[in-house]
């Protein structure tokens, strides 16, 4: 039984980073290169509105990966829970990663379509700003704590 929880531990540390890193990568890499094809085509050929609905596709399929995540989340922590495997750093970063997941996933992200499918007017408006700037700042939390996640896990399975 040992032998299985710690496939499914390596499981799920790989889960969690592959979800930190596609966030990563889909924030600091595809954002910039998607919002400046005007650097890589030659010619301004997307607007800024039609660069964001591309850049939103990308975050929406993403918030699959994060939803997948939050379950296995759920179900490992819960079971450590259940055991009395827990500690405070990964109580509180666990509520943090489920917390700022679900408002990415199920807030967030169906706020920024419904303002998009508006119009282009309605990405230029405050609400949409605020919104945006809201999503940034919660997907921020939200990596930060799955990093804690991670190496709080990767601590306890080095022992």
């Amino acid at each position: 039984m040992k032998k299985n929880f710690r496939l499914i531990t390596m499981a799920y540390l790989i889960l969690l980073s592959a979800t930190l890193g596609a966030g990563l990568f889909a924030g600091i890499v595809v954002a910039p290169v998607t919002f400046h094809t005007e650097i890589w085509l030659g010619a301004t050929v997307l607007s800024h509105y039609q660069e964001g609905l591309i850049m939103t596709q990308n975050f929406a399929k993403l918030s699959y990966l994060v939803d997948l995540t939050l379950i296995a989340i759920f179900l490992y922590e819960g079971y450590k829970y259940k055991k009395f495997e827990r500690d405070t750093t990964t109580q509180v970063a666990t509520f943090f990663v489920i917390a700022t997941g679900l408002l990415f996933g199920h807030y967030y992200m169906p706020d920024i379509l419904d303002m998009q499918l508006a119009g282009e007017t309605m990405t230029q408006s405050d609400a949409f700003i605020n919104t945006h700037k809201g999503s940034e700042i919660n997907f921020k939390i939200f990596s930060l704590a799955l990093l804690v996640l991670i190496v709080r896990n990767m601590q306890k399975a080095c022992k």
